[in-house]
């Protein structure tokens, strides 16, 4: 396995491989993400624990739906079992993934704390403000943003190429700082259609008679574009690895197109 350096602009067709895979099996692929979503909300109904539980199957989860990505681009059905990918690798990617889920779980939870200790005591009604509730969002979400660099890779990698937990967290940063300008670019046009998309959401929830009534309209959208951003996810993993020898697993993608190739 090697690490393949990709130009900026990669980013953007990163962005167009998600839409058009996702396109080809939409009903699919966003049942699978409402899938993962109703099984994580689930868990975190579940007192005490149900939260950890839900950050531990997010590599299991990122995985699956990658996996169901990489059988859409190829042509193939994604199935309700690829997003139990990793439960059905063998003993050994199991215990990688399961490992990974702890750590995740682990550094989230230290994220959570880190972020408690540095923000200061206010008053129910304070925290209740937008000043408030962006001032604990913005260290909350850059203290997140290295740990999403080590698990951005590192399940495909486990499962894929038969990766140890810690060498592919490793991989997965090296391979997100060194491609920095494409996941850049990634992350800026997914933002820029976000915003795009929110601007007719918000004018329907405010043409709305309540926020509750125009709920029927918008769930769906959010969920389109929740699980396109979740299939363009597969293409930065794809084009960011090569197989320089036969892979451990043959499902592995060893090809990376040029700019403009189809999945």
């Amino acid at each position: 396995m090697k690490l393949n350096l990709v130009p900026a602009r990669t980013g953007f067709l990163w962005v167009k491989l998600g839409i058009r895979t996702f396109f080809r099996q939409p009903l699919a692929l966003a049942a699978l993400f409402f899938m993962y979503m109703s099984v994580a909300s689930l868990a975190m109904i579940i007192p005490y624990i149900g939260v950890v539980i839900a950050l531990m199957l997010e590599p299991a989860a990122r995985l699956g739906l990658m996996v169901a990505a990489h059988e859409a681009a190829s042509a193939r059905f994604p199935m309700p079992t690829v997003l139990i990918a990793a439960f059905r690798a063998g003993r050994v990617r199991l215990n990688a993934i399961l490992m990974l889920g702890v750590l995740h779980a682990v550094a989230c939870a230290a994220v959570l704390l880190i972020t408690s200790l540095f923000t200061p005591d206010v008053s129910k009604d304070a925290v209740l403000t937008p000043q408030s509730q962006l001032g604990m969002m913005l260290p909350t979400m850059l203290l997140y943003m290295p740990v999403s660099l080590l698990f951005w890779h590192a399940p495909a990698l486990v499962h894929f190429y038969g990766v140890s937990p810690a060498k592919s967290l490793f991989f997965s940063m090296v391979a997100c700082l060194r491609n920095w300008a494409a996941l850049l670019v990634f992350g800026l046009v997914w933002c820029l259609a976000i915003l795009l998309v929110s601007l007719p959401l918000s004018l329907i929830t405010g043409l709305a008679s309540s926020p509750q009534a125009a709920l029927p309209f918008i769930a769906p959208v959010l969920l389109t574009i929740a699980a396109m951003f979740s299939t363009s996810i597969y293409f930065t993993f794809r084009d960011s690895f090569t197989a320089d020898v036969a892979p451990t697993n043959p499902a592995a993608p060893t090809a990376v197109p040029t700019p403009g190739d189809t999945p």
